[in-house]
């Protein structure tokens, strides 16, 4: 079989993660563990495997030194496509067009089997080739990172007992993009050193309820409604973080003026900056402020019957420097309503801050340039969504965010979205990446 068709093979089973465990399919997971082993025979001889958690593996290949490894991180699950409207069937995995053109089609192309099954292409081939590497090499596929991470939790804490200290961990974010820096026209390598934390706030309005005939003046869904209008109006302050400043500055060096200068001086210029890039779109807002966002309203039961509880749960996403404490005493200035209660549900911390110098970003910056072109300009930014890779910051202080794919706008906007889709180019120039990596 060709890496493409391997690639396929595991694109069309469906391993979907679910909030409720009880939803999830065992069987599909049992299915994707098989084929692995089978798929790739020598990593499975070569390499210890061990699963954590019930579903997710962890694999150790044993180096030449004891110097200190390299960790690698994937996750297995992928969200569900329910109502969704594709255009090809999402487990099909078909390749749509020819030559260059040619996409696989599936859900988790990009996330995030993409990068699972490009690293284990890559270590089965050194393998074939008789390599051993320099340190030990750990491999981490979490099984939930699309709902609780409770099988990275796990890993962690395993590697950490066994006082496994990596030179680099390398999990999913960003990718090789262009236009994601206003006035940078080279294509970057957008290299998460850091990423936002992620909560839920629950936002809850009460009232003894009744028939809806006979409402009051304000019923706990109208309140919970002006609540939710007055967050959307109140938007968290904007600021620039260490690893935007970063991000900025390193861009400088590739843009023209005054743009250069702007982003070289963010200490005069965080003002302007920072309003410029909360206009220019979502994403960019995204890096320079917390962002919440309600995602689910729950009331009555019944169409007649007055909601004794009605709660709206926002999706709270932590700028760098922000705790859920800030958090709490933000959402409730921007509510201003003493009969809303606000309740954390869940949450953490965003997580730290990785040295965008020194031999462990050296090292990724060196292999982007070597597999990915000369011309890929490698830069520091904030991860705006979380990953598995929070969980192992414990471990080093070198946790970088990073899939070594070429990715359009349009094939960002497939992510947990219909047609999903990676270039077949694409993707074999990420397993070379890797393969460069594991040898560096």
């Amino acid at each position: 079989m060709t890496p493409v068709e391997r690639f396929r093979e595991l694109l069309s089973i469906p391993t979907v993660s679910r909030v409720d465990p009880a939803e999830v399919d065992d069987d599909a997971f049992e299915r994707f563990h098989a084929a692995l082993a089978r798929l790739y025979p020598l990593v499975h001889e070569c390499l210890e495997r061990e699963v954590v958690a019930g579903r997710s593996l962890l694999y150790r290949w044993r180096g030449d030194s004891p110097e200190a490894p390299l960790l690698l991180l994937a996750h297995q699950d992928v969200v569900p496509v329910d109502g969704q409207p594709w255009r090809h069937p999402p487990f099909a995995a078909e390749v749509v067009g020819e030559g260059p053109d040619a996409e696989i089609h599936a859900r988790g192309a990009i996330d995030d089997k993409g990068a699972l099954v490009a690293i284990l292409e890559a270590v089965e081939q050194a393998l074939a080739d008789g390599v051993t590497p320099r340190t030990d090499v750990w491999l981490a596929f979490g099984h939930d990172e699309e709902t609780h991470g409770t099988g990275a939790r796990a890993m962690a804490a395993e590697l950490a007992e066994r006082g496994v200290a990596p030179a680099l961990v390398l999990d999913e974010g960003g990718a090789v993009v262009e236009g994601a820096v206003p006035g940078v026209a080279a294509p970057t390598a957008m290299i998460g050193v850091a990423e936002r934390g992620v909560a839920t706030f629950d936002l809850v309005t009460r009232e003894a309820g009744g028939h809806a005939s006979t409402p009051p003046r304000l019923p706990a869904t109208a309140r919970l409604a002006r609540a939710i209008d007055r967050l959307r109006r109140r938007p968290f302050p904007r600021r620039l973080t260490a690893p935007v400043r970063a991000m900025l500055g390193t861009a400088a060096a590739h843009t023209d003026e005054p743009l250069a200068t702007l982003f070289r001086r963010t200490a005069v210029s965080a003002p302007l900056v920072t309003a410029a890039l909360a206009h220019l779109g979502p994403e960019t807002n995204a890096l320079v402020r917390t962002t919440a966002v309600v995602t689910r309203l729950e009331g009555s039961a019944g169409e007649n019957v007055l909601a004794t509880t009605a709660r709206a749960s926002v999706n709270v996403r932590l700028l760098t420097g922000e705790t859920l404490a800030d958090v709490s005493v933000h959402l409730r200035r921007a509510v201003a309503d003493p009969l809303v209660d606000i309740e954390l549900r869940q949450g953490n911390d965003p997580s730290p801050v990785s040295p965008w110098r020194g031999e462990a970003w050296r090292r990724l910056s060196r292999t982007v340039s070597a597999t990915l072109g000369d011309d890929v300009v490698p830069l520091p930014y904030l991860q705006l969504g979380a990953s598995d890779s929070r969980f192992y910051t414990g471990l080093t202080d070198a946790v970088y965010r990073f899939a070594p794919f070429h990715l359009t706008r349009a094939e960002r906007d497939a992510l947990h979205a219909p047609d999903e889709r990676i270039r077949v180019e694409v993707w074999l120039r990420g397993i070379r990446f890797y393969r460069a990596l594991l040898e560096s």
